[in-house]
């Protein structure tokens, strides 16, 4: 696989390359959004804070489903009063039990580690919200839970479908006081997301669309990807998966000041070091900063000298800034550059964006 620019300008190429349609399903966010919001006030949530507040929240869920966890703790930030914290895996904690809400999250319905955890929150007597596909086995434990179950309407893979799964979460955590988070709101997220898809669509070229260039920025690159603050950090993580699963690529996420204790490191390192007499892209290490417009003062300090320290060792550096006022709005505007640049990243490689025979390979293995 060869990395050729000109494919992202290419139509055809975009449209041949995609056959599984990542690049629309990035494009359709807005929607997800106003789709997602409907559907949790279908489901009620909007009145579970007639339950009472939950001593914490516990998101299960695994690779897309997962994030919504981190996004959820993300928007509602250091002031919430409960703590909010996402379990990747097969066990609960052993402090969760009947004050604690676990919220189950799967895109299928169907991950073994989620519902491994959703059958342990029920045997322990948890306050239980799922989200996920109708009909599943998800739904099924709610209904036997007497929980709620919020069916939305995925398809495809999960990564592309995380508004979907995120939108119910943040409506739960506005019923219960955490965050702000209106049908107002909602609406402004989405019209966010649309102006993002209208500057990345396919037929807005390289030089002037902020998702092919940044993909043009990561290509024969090694990315480390850093977040300014809790809320760029989840986007700086969900950029890196996106790397991973859309473009098959490899890519470092981390958050300052964090990064300034370890990955800070690598700028003195073999892949900061480019021979000029070779291919100048060869094996080069690139720092991409997503900036939140709420940082700690002190971390803004750092990663002015971060940067000027990478330019200092001829280490190229990209700067996204994340758009907007509330905390959805900037995540939401850092996540969809991003998942646009991944799919981008894919395409220019030739790679085809929605197939992940790896984990279905892994998944076939463990299960013989």
């Amino acid at each position: 696989m060869t990395w050729e620019p000109d494919r992202l300008d290419d139509q055809h190429h975009l449209t041949a390359a995609d056959p599984g349609g990542m690049l629309p399903a990035v494009a359709s966010s807005a929607a997800q959004v106003r789709t997602g919001h409907r559907t949790a006030v279908e489901s009620g949530l909007e009145g579970l804070a007639a339950r009472g507040r939950p001593r914490a929240i516990v998101v299960a869920g695994m690779g897309g489903s997962g994030i919504a966890g981190d996004v959820l703790a993300a928007v509602c930030g250091n002031g919430s009063p409960l703590p909010i914290i996402t379990v990747r895996g097969y066990q609960l904690p052993g402090w969760v039990g009947a004050a604690d809400l676990v919220i189950g999250v799967s895109c299928s319905g169907q991950t073994e580690e989620t519902l491994s955890v959703v059958a342990q929150a029920v045997r322990r007597g948890c306050d239980l919200l799922t989200v996920g596909a109708a009909g599943s086995p998800l739904a099924d434990l709610a209904r036997q839970a007497s929980a709620p179950h919020v069916p939305v309407p995925v398809s495809g893979q999960p990564r592309a479908n995380l508004w979907l799964l995120t939108v119910p979460l943040v409506v739960a955590a506005a019923s219960y006081g955490l965050v702000q988070a209106d049908a107002a709101l909602f609406e402004q997220v989405a019209v966010r997301l649309e102006d993002v898809a209208h500057r990345c669509r396919p037929s807005s070229d390289g030089f002037v669309n902020p998702g092919k260039s940044l993909a043009l920025d990561i290509a024969e690159s090694v990315p480390m990807i850093w977040g300014s603050s809790p809320l760029a950090a989840v986007a700086a993580y969900r950029l890196a998966c996106q790397l991973n699963e859309n473009a098959k690529y490899p890519a470092v996420s981390g958050e300052l000041p964090e990064v300034n204790h370890n990955q800070v490191v690598a700028f003195d390192g073999p892949l900061a070091e480019r021979d000029i007499f070779a291919d100048s892209t060869a094996r080069v290490l690139r720092l991409v900063v997503l900036r939140d417009v709420e940082e700690h003062p002190q971390v803004t300090r750092r990663r002015e000298a971060s940067l000027r320290m990478a330019q200092d060792r001829d280490v190229r550096v990209t700067e996204i800034a994340a758009e907007g006022t509330h905390p959805l709005e900037r995540l939401a505007t850092l996540i969809a550059l991003g998942d646009f640049a991944s799919t981008y990243l894919a395409l220019g490689y030739g790679v085809d964006p929605t197939p992940v025979s790896a984990i279905t390979e892994l998944k076939a293995r463990i299960s013989q």
